[in-house]
């Protein structure tokens, strides 16, 4: 199996430093966690990405990078993890976040009759979606950041169980390995 090596493709911390348009901020993106891989920064950099994923419009990428800043998690991690979401899946993922909002507060029945999709065109989605948002009112409101926070800790749960499976497979593989060579 291929190892997928994602460091060649990251920049140096010298490179962040020495380039013009990062130069005010530079400082703030030398931090180690935020460009390693590794297990508890990995799975910070998917809850963030999958929280601020949630974030309307175009600024889930400027959350996500504060966010990951802030809590020093990997930022490339928690800029892909953004994705998930695309003119496809917001528009379910907002009736999912409608629907828990309406069942927090006791709704049930009057969510699916109120929701009304607007129609979407690829030139013209963003203010259609913003008003459409506006009209959901408390339930969405409210279910928005439970749905956020609830993705967040799923994503960093799995990231994190998926990692501590993905190295004991790893050491009993060795450990195999060895043992097939002591045997030869």
């Amino acid at each position: 199996m291929p190892k997928l090596n994602f460091k060649k493709h990251l920049p140096t911390p010298l490179s962040i430093q020495q380039n013009r348009w990062l130069q005010p901020i530079a400082h703030w993106l030398n931090h180690h966690n935020l460009w390693h891989f590794h297990r508890r920064s990995v799975a910070g950099g998917v809850a963030v990405g999958l929280f601020c994923g949630l974030v309307p419009g175009p600024l889930q990428m400027l959350c996500a990078a504060l966010f990951a800043v802030l809590f020093r998690v990997n930022l490339p991690i928690a800029f892909l993890a953004t994705l998930y979401t695309n003119p496809l899946t917001i528009v379910p993922l907002y009736v999912l976040a409608y629907q828990l909002g309406a069942w927090v507060l006791g709704q049930e029945g009057i969510a699916s009759a109120q929701i009304n999709t607007p129609d979407l065109s690829w030139d013209n989605w963003f203010f259609p979606l913003i008003q459409w948002m506006a009209s959901l009112g408390k339930s969405f409101a409210l279910g928005l950041p439970l749905l956020a926070i609830l993705l967040a800790g799923i994503g960093y749960i799995v990231v994190r169980i998926g990692w501590r499976f993905w190295v004991l497979w790893e050491l009993s593989r060795r450990r195999a390995r060895r043992h097939q060579l002591k045997e030869k």
